[in-house]
């Protein structure tokens, strides 16, 4: 156990840099706020605002699975794919049993079972987790369209389905009090469980997690199921929200949750990383992604500005990286 702790430690002495990095993205959210809502005063419209939360919501929701699947040194480039598919399965049984919890049961089964393939992929073929889950993400694709050609409409009316995504809890939308449960179970899973550090530990150095009797494997295996689990609620709040299952729904999704935990700090070779660095890259997406709305521009330019986050925030990962080891 020594090994573990004394291998895993240059990964935690970079949390005062990813301290630093949140205090950043604060300062960048708090300008980008300012600067739009000068140029578009309706910025800080109760609707606008309502619809930033709801945005943020589905990214955090998922965003909040891949930080722990990221932290343990994996990722999952099915996600986007699998949304879109889980819409199409939750609203097909939704319209053939008129239950919303077997809509729901349906689409977490699926998502998790694709969660669950995924991690098997890893860990017991010992494929690339980039490999497999572009793999993953191109039978999804192809497999929705064997399920549907076209979007599942809604033929049930229930209004409980509605309220997924259009609901409120007092004054709060029902999409954001998910998420906010959501992250705080797996922040809290992260900040003060074993389960939790010992994801930060097998990302940092998984042989010494090996060596002290901790199935590394099993994290993993873990990690990716519960990512999978988080895109079958998003999967369905969107659904929700389209009022049908659409299966071009999920594109360029993931592109966006894995920009959002990269900006806020978690390292893509695993073992560093919050989801406070997490929520903060969520909201500095989705404010640019309004404020290109509202300031009508290109709308295009929503997935140029994950691609450009991607490259800078792996830039500034591979200088903290060099920073710890000096």
């Amino acid at each position: 156990m020594s090994e573990l702790t004394q291998s895993s430690a240059p990964r935690f002495i970079g949390g005062q840099l990813l301290g630093s990095s949140q205090l950043v993205l604060g300062v960048i959210l708090a300008v980008l706020c300012i600067a739009i809502s000068i140029a578009a005063p309706q910025f800080y419209s109760e609707a606008n605002i309502i619809a930033i939360l709801r945005q943020c919501a589905l990214v955090l929701i998922v965003a909040s699975g891949m930080t722990m699947l990221i932290i343990a040194a994996e990722v999952d480039l099915s996600v986007g794919a699998s949304l879109a598919f889980v819409g199409c399965i939750g609203m097909a049984v939704l319209n053939s049993t008129h239950s919303l919890t077997l809509g729901l049961l349906a689409a977490l089964a699926f998502s998790g079972a694709v969660g669950l393939f995924n991690g098997l992929v890893v860990t017991r073929l010992k494929v690339n987790s980039l490999i497999a889950t572009i793999g993953t993400m191109m039978m999804l694709q192809g497999g929705v369209y064997l399920f549907t050609r076209e979007a599942v409409q809604n033929h049930h009316r229930l209004a409980s389905f509605t309220d997924l995504g259009a609901g409120y809890i007092g004054a709060i939308p029902l999409p954001v009090v998910l998420a906010a449960v959501i992250f705080a179970l797996a922040a809290a899973t992260l900040r003060f469980t074993t389960l939790g550090r010992y994801l930060y530990a097998v990302g940092a150095n998984e042989r010494a997690v090996r060596l002290s009797g901790v199935r590394s494997q099993r994290l993993k295996l873990f990690a990716f199921v519960v990512t999978g689990l988080c895109v079958g609620v998003a999967g369905m709040i969107l659904s929700s929200l389209m009022n049908a299952g659409q299966p071009t729904a999920g594109r360029g999704f993931e592109l966006t949750v894995i920009a959002a935990v990269i900006l806020g700090g978690t390292s893509l070779l695993g073992g560093r990383g919050s989801l406070l660095g997490t929520l903060l890259g969520v909201l500095v997406l989705k404010v640019i992604d309004n404020g290109i709305i509202i300031l009508g521009w290109n709308q295009d330019l929503q997935m140029v500005v994950p691609g450009i986050v991607i490259i800078l925030a792996t830039y500034l990962d591979i200088v903290r990286n060099r920073a710890n080891v000096g």
